[in-house]
């Protein structure tokens, strides 16, 4: 389970993508949005924007529900291309972190 602070829920992890090259979690793919797994809605968020409570095995995420809202993401069926690295900085600028490459 992911949350923000104020532990509104913000959705469902449903992959974490390793970069092969030096085997680091790169990005957390999140599911948000919908209606009972319906129309839900992915992004890849950095792995450097969580911070794991382990004693309750929740994520958290700094973000407001209606920043996620706004966020790029793809729909299931069409995944980006996440070792593109003008793909991948625009990402990392949306959640305000710099690219774990750089």
């Amino acid at each position: 389970m992911v949350q923000n602070p104020s532990r509104e829920d913000l959705g469902e992890i449903k992959r974490l993508m390793i970069d092969l090259s030096d085997g680091k979690i790169a990005y957390v793919v999140l599911s948000f949005g919908g209606f009972l797994g319906m129309g839900d809605k992915l992004f890849a968020i950095p792995w450097q924007a969580f911070q794991v409570v382990q004693e309750e095995k929740v994520f958290i995420l700094d973000v407001s529900k209606e920043t996620l809202e706004k966020a790029p993401g793809f729909d299931k069926d069409n995944w980006p291309d996440m070792a593109d690295v003008t793909w991948g900085q625009s990402i990392h600028k949306y959640y305000g972190y710099d690219p774990y490459w750089n």
